[in-house]
């Protein structure tokens, strides 16, 4: 009986031995790593990598560590996760293991968390998200235009070649009456006179239908992009059969003025909608190499990000359209208008370009 008891206490010395030798070397690499996350976490930079850190450290950014401190943040934190690796093949104390694994979640959580708030998150969105979604949808963005185009010309041809299809396109409750046959006096007031009549009443419904137009337009894109298509074409066809009868009545260009103001951000709007949902339908039809959940699932995270920034432009055209259509009567201040919202729009989206945090 002496014997198995004296085993038992030589393996217990060795494994104590072990426990002391094994806590020796490694113990104050715990600590320090320990030392230093007490210290960030009452004040924590955003650090997500060994790049962005060095990348902090050349911009010398507002920090609570030193360089050095920085830079051995990462391998203090593998030096944890080999700690615990070793403790728990080993099974050396439980007390060390649940230490280690407290200190290692620590670590990752600040090191590779996601530790924006919302500003950071805001102007990532705005800076880079956005942007980055309506230059991949470029493709879609010229079909969706030149449908609208199209259905312009169309809608325009149309009740050029017969009054009646005004009707057919622009609801005869909306019209009031108005349609091919008012007076050119009567819709030039309409234009200037602050009329609250039937270019304030097809504004607003204009406005209401677009962002109609806009959800449906990205909801059906499951479709196939058949609703998308018909959309544009419709929307079209809406503003040519409008445009027609002013221009018939040599007030083309002064209605052209009236609607640039919201016209240019929200028609682009309408177009990038149609974009987003020409994109999932395409994806789903034509999947490639990968299968149609998969490949509208892909599409649809750069559809929802150009989506989310279509309603903040819809809500800049309200305004503009708003103040606008009320308050600036001249020609030239409603082209000067119209046509600096979209060059700024075009140059926000296709020429701008911010470097995200950490690239080179």
């Amino acid at each position: 009986m002496t014997a198995p008891v004296h085993g038992n206490a030589v393996r217990g010395d060795a494994v104590r031995q072990s426990l002391a030798s094994f806590r020796r070397e490694r113990e104050a690499d715990w600590k320090t790593f320990e030392a230093l996350l007490a210290r960030v976490e009452k004040r924590a930079p955003r650090t997500l990598s060994e790049e962005e850190l060095l990348a902090r450290v050349e911009k010398r950014a507002p920090r609570t560590l030193s360089e050095e401190e920085l830079l051995s943040l990462p391998l203090l934190y593998r030096s944890a996760l080999s700690s615990l690796s070793v403790a728990r093949a080993t099974s050396l104390d439980n007390a060390l293991v649940g230490y280690l694994e407290a200190l290692s979640l620590r670590g990752y959580f600040y090191l590779y968390g996601a530790r924006r708030g919302l500003r950071q998150r805001l102007a990532d969105f705005f800076l880079h998200d956005w942007p980055e979604a309506i230059r991949d949808l470029w493709r879609e963005t010229l079909a969706s235009v030149a449908l609208m185009v199209i259905g312009i010309g169309a809608g325009a041809w149309l009740v050029a070649s017969d009054k009646s299809w005004f009707d057919a396109i622009i609801p005869p409750g909306l019209a009031g009456g108005r349609g091919p046959d008012t007076s050119a006096e009567l819709l030039r007031g309409m234009l200037y006179d602050g009329d609250n009549g039937f270019l304030s009443g097809f504004a607003a419904y204009l406005f209401t239908h677009n962002v109609q137009v806009a959800i449906l337009a990205f909801a059906l894109g499951f479709a196939f992009a058949v609703p998308a298509v018909l959309l544009m074409l419709f929307n079209g066809c809406m503003i040519g059969a409008l445009f027609q009868v002013y221009w018939s009545k040599g007030l083309g260009m002064e209605l052209g003025g009236w609607l640039a103001i919201h016209g240019t951000t929200e028609l682009f709007a309408i177009s990038l909608a149609g974009a987003a949902g020409m994109r999932i339908g395409t994806s789903i039809a034509f999947p490639g190499e990968l299968t149609r959940m998969a490949a509208a699932a892909r599409a649809g995270r750069i559809a929802a990000n150009a989506m989310v920034g279509v309603s903040v432009m819809l809500l800049f055209a309200g305004l503009l359209e708003g103040i606008g259509r009320q308050t600036i009567t001249s020609d030239v201040t409603r082209y000067g208008i119209g046509g600096g919202m979209l060059v700024l729009w075009i140059g926000y989206f296709y020429l701008f370009r911010a470097v995200r945090h950490g690239d080179r």
